[in-house]
């Protein structure tokens, strides 16, 4: 295993239980059996990890699919899974950063170098739509936007719930639940 992997394993490790407030670099690289400078070879800065560590080692959810293969509506419920397997996992690793305003500040600012935040998702979801509205195969009037916000705001609701019912190690729920949650929008989308 190369030197970056063993330091996103490490450092997803202790954003989970510590948090990403909490969790150093130095005590990420210490983990991984390597040094802080080391660390800083393979990662420009914390929030370069982090992201990395969202992209990396968390279930991925803002791959939309192809516009115009598979159906809309399997490609939103794999979309939804997804973010609901996402939250579940990064809401521990991110509750922390958001309980501390100056921390949270500094953490967007930092994020906004990177053209990334929790924003990312809804607008990867809205331009998937709008790409398939240009196929046809979402109705000219559907508002993307709304549609995109809604399935992430419940993804992010859901995956709290979850969180909060049975932790990060809790079963993973079915695609069916997923396909509930998408149901009610496609006659928004689908018209």
């Amino acid at each position: 295993m190369s030197a970056r992997e063993r330091i996103l394993d490490a450092a997803a490790d202790i954003m989970r239980r510590h948090g990403v407030a909490r969790a150093t670099t130095k005590e990420i690289a210490k983990a991984a059996g390597y040094s802080e400078a080391l660390l800083y070879k393979h990662f420009r800065d914390k929030e370069e990890l982090m992201l990395s560590v969202l992209k990396e080692r968390m279930p991925p959810f803002t791959s939309m699919g192809v516009p115009g293969e598979e159906t809309v509506e399997a490609n939103l419920v794999a979309v939804v899974h997804g973010g609901l397997r996402f939250y579940r996992l990064a809401f521990p690793m991110m509750a922390s950063m958001a309980a501390q305003p100056r921390l949270m500040n500094a953490t967007r600012e930092s994020l906004r170098k990177y053209g990334a935040g929790p924003q990312e998702p809804v607008r990867a979801l809205a331009r998937y739509l709008d790409a398939e509205r240009a196929l046809g195969r979402v109705a000219a009037s559907a508002d993307t936007a709304a549609v995109a916000a809604l399935l992430m705001g419940a993804c992010f609701q859901q995956g709290f719930l979850l969180y909060f019912a049975e932790g990060e190690d809790g079963p993973d729920l079915p695609e069916s639940f997923a396909r509930e949650l998408v149901r009610p929008v496609l006659a928004e989308l689908l018209t």
